[in-house]
């Protein structure tokens, strides 16, 4: 077998086999005789027809089917030979026809490579590493939200005040027609909350329970519903009751609601701290596992086979219509590959780069860090050790905990090779970075 590089663009390579004919012919002469033996034809006893007969019955059949094999043992054999890393499928076409008899057969193969990374010199590089705590105003915050969660409503002899709840009725106009989605009977609120569109809430305040009222406002131009979005509307209002949070007590029964049955108050805060610190610190993974991938990414310049972000454009777009068909959305709107290019690029980029680095340093899954992480997992769960036995007994779950932990020995390796700025953040800043932007 004779293998001939004819280009090499960049990560693409074209290449011509030959195949000796003879090698066809044999193949196809093996596979006819075999069929001999089993083959059913009127006029002839099974195992007694003749080789002739055969192969005029099922010689072109055979043939195609041989050919097809050899062109997919060849290209194995192929790259073998010449040392190429293929990335993804190639494109093969015949040069030359395959008959009975004819010369060497002949193809093209046309496929991309995995590139040759050359990693950078990790040494001297700044990158940012967040560091938090869990500190007492965290815990109090969080059992104040704890509270909030078990509120109680207790009506009231006054006008209504932002935090409290009233209980309405309301029907919604646009030009003097109500609008589907627009009523409700006996709907309760809570005033400050924004659960419903800017302004409404703030002309509730004051209300009292018997008062009507009409409530305008204006619906925000990207407003989930197009038939009412930028329109502006009339609400009319009418208030049955105004009631006033109740929270309550943070004592033993308090505790005994969120499953801490001993220890009382003591036991639920050294509860919720560890799980705050679990938290904290699978976020603080993540952060700094981001800042170490923008890193790699800069200092690593290197060309990515087309036919991996294909397959990775593929994958997100199926990822994202599997949600909105879950979602109820039988027919998810065109997704167009440009959406979804940039990110498919930097995940494969990454993939290589992690890789490379794993393949380069020797780097092996940490078995304690392995455990770590999955009883950390497990943490969360009524039954641990339940959830502990079924990841180690489960290959797949196991291999995708072990791909994790790989990931961050890799972010591991390089906070150890670059130069360390610690950022501190709070604990809010770091659990909610999308509030900590907005400043609120």
């Amino acid at each position: 077998m004779q293998v001939i590089e004819e280009s090499a663009n960049g990560l693409e390579r074209q290449i011509k086999v030959q195949v000796p004919a003879a090698r066809i012919d044999d193949a196809v002469l093996e596979r006819l005789r075999s069929l001999a033996k089993t083959a059913r034809i009127n006029g002839f006893r099974p195992g007694k027809v003749p080789l002739q007969v055969v192969r005029k019955r099922f010689g072109a059949q055979i043939r195609n089917e041989v050919m097809g094999d050899v062109i997919n043992e060849s290209y194995r054999e192929a790259l073998t030979q010449e040392q190429y890393r293929p990335a993804g499928m190639p494109s093969i076409v015949p040069v030359n026809d395959t008959e009975e008899g004819s010369d060497d057969f002949e193809y093209r193969a046309v496929f991309e490579v995995y590139p040759e990374i050359e990693l950078a010199d990790m040494a001297g590089s700044s990158i940012e590493k967040t560091i938090s705590t869990v500190d007492d105003s965290d815990l109090e915050e969080m059992i104040e939200t704890l509270r909030k969660q078990r509120v109680s409503w207790v009506d009231v002899d006054r006008p209504a005040e932002n935090e409290d709840q009233v209980t309405m009725d309301f029907v919604g106009s646009i030009d003097g027609e109500e609008f589907p989605g627009g009523s409700a009977e006996g709907a309760p609120l809570v005033l400050g909350s924004s659960a419903m569109i800017p302004g409404f809430e703030e002309q509730l305040l004051g209300v009292v329970p018997g008062d009507s009222k009409v409530v305008s406002v204006s619906f925000p131009d990207d407003y989930r519903s197009a038939d009412v979005a930028g329109k502006d509307a009339e609400f009319q209002v009418t208030i049955h009751a105004v009631k006033a949070p109740e929270l309550p007590e943070v004592n033993d029964e308090f505790a005994k609601e969120f499953g801490v049955e001993e220890g009382g108050v003591e036991a639920l805060r050294a509860d919720i701290l560890k799980n705050m610190e679990r938290e904290l610190g699978q976020s603080l993974e993540n952060v700094n596992r981001q800042a170490v991938m923008e890193v790699l990414l800069e200092k690593n310049s290197f060309d990515v086979p087309s036919s991996m972000i294909k397959e990775e454009v593929e994958r997100l777009r199926k990822q994202i219509i599997d949600r909105m068909q879950e979602q109820g959305q039988a027919e998810p709107p065109a997704l167009g590959d440009e959406l979804f290019q940039d990110d498919a690029q930097r995940r494969v980029k990454l993939g290589l780069l992690i890789a490379e680095i794993i393949k380069k340093h020797e780097i092996k899954p940490d078995p304690d860090k392995v455990k770590t992480t999955i009883e950390s997992l497990a943490s969360s769960y009524e039954d641990p050790k339940q959830v502990v036995d079924y990841y180690y007994g489960n290959p797949e779950y196991l291999q995708n905990i072990e791909g994790l932990v790989l990931e961050q020995q890799v972010t591991d390796w390089v906070l150890d090779q670059a130069d360390i700025v610690d950022k501190p953040m709070k604990f809010k800043e770091v659990m909610n970075p999308e509030q900590a932007t907005d400043g609120s």
